[in-house]
């Protein structure tokens, strides 16, 4: 940073606690960044937005950990955004046209058809239009300095790829996958004689040789009845487990015992199997290709980020903003 950065960011630094004319107090300052500041009111509602998208999304045990960890990292991201906002402002960068597409693939994307549309779905939402707009700008502003400073230095050799294929030979493996047809009786407003009287009576059709399907359709409660008797497809591991456990002891074509889950009793059959097989090189060297830019992004990025905070001026004033 050159002298005159330097001796700005210590008047700021100075006039922080100053007390104006009718002991009004200016907008408290939390942290320094070069020729900027990170004020009290910035950081609350950086912290709120957060907190409440957190809480929208977490709850219990997950929340709490969230919750912690925004606390601890709130004002280094914070510096660290406002830091490369700088360094965007420096090379000029103008991403308006970005901005504008981005606006326009969201309003394709929950089809609306103008921008008071979406200002009307952000408002129920309670957020500002305003706001967004400058959120949106900030963070297209970032992922472009980000890739002009760390995506052109990121190479990738073939030997990396072929080596990681060979050393991660369990990553690219595509797991065995079950097509179940299902019978599915439901407790609810049955007796225990009435769901036993059905599930013998449908077993005996089975035995006899009866289409399945056409006894889902006629048996079934719920969805399985609205899908014909069709459950799906599933690879290993997508399934509840119960059922899982059931149809991985099947041949194609057999039906199963009844199984009794959470909520109700299903009779499955294995329509199709497809067994589990290791990928090829060429199948797998795309998703090799692009965990290991992934991998050295991180990294690059990291480096690029630390060394951007090395040649800045930074003071934290209030390292606990909040007093929380």
């Amino acid at each position: 940073m050159n002298k005159a950065k330097k001796m700005f960011s210590l008047i700021l630094f100075g006039l922080c606690g100053i007390v104006l004319v009718g002991q009004e107090v200016v907008e408290e300052i939390v942290a320094i960044v070069n020729d900027d500041v990170i004020t009290l009111s910035q950081y609350k509602q950086e912290y709120e937005m957060r907190v409440q998208a957190a809480r929208s999304q977490l709850k219990g045990e997950n929340l709490e950990k969230v919750l912690e960890q925004i606390k601890t990292t709130l004002m280094d991201g914070l510096i660290t955004d406002l830091l490369v906002l700088q360094l965007a402002k420096e090379k000029n960068l103008n991403v308006a046209d970005e901005v504008k597409r981005y606006i326009d693939n969201l309003k394709k994307e929950n089809n609306l058809e103008s921008d008071n549309d979406l200002k009307r779905a952000l408002a129920s939402q309670g957020m500002d239009y305003a706001q967004f707009l400058k959120q949106a700008e900030e963070g297209i502003l970032k992922q472009a300095v980000v890739g002009m400073e760390v995506d052109r230095s990121i190479v990738l050799d073939d030997s990396e790829v072929v080596n990681y294929f060979k050393l991660h030979p369990q990553d690219f493996v595509d797991p065995e996958e079950y097509k179940i047809s299902a019978v599915y009786l439901s407790p609810e407003g049955k007796s225990a004689e009435e769901l036993e009287q059905k599930k013998t009576e449908i077993s005996g059709k089975v035995r006899a040789g009866e289409d399945f399907l056409a006894l889902s359709q006629s048996y079934s409660d719920g969805p399985i009845k609205e899908s014909k008797g069709e459950l799906g497809t599933f690879k290993k591991g997508e399934l509840d487990k119960t059922l899982e456990q059931a149809v991985s002891q099947l041949k194609q074509g057999e039906v199963s015992a009844w199984v009794e889950t959470k909520n109700g009793w299903y009779l499955l059959k294995l329509t199709e199997k497809k067994e589990s097989r290791k990928k090829t090189f060429e199948e797998a060297k795309q998703a090799i290709e692009q965990r290991i830019y992934a991998e050295k992004r991180a990294v690059k990025t990291n480096e690029f980020l630390n060394g951007l905070k090395k040649r800045s001026f930074i003071k934290i004033l209030k390292p606990n903003p909040l007093g929380v």
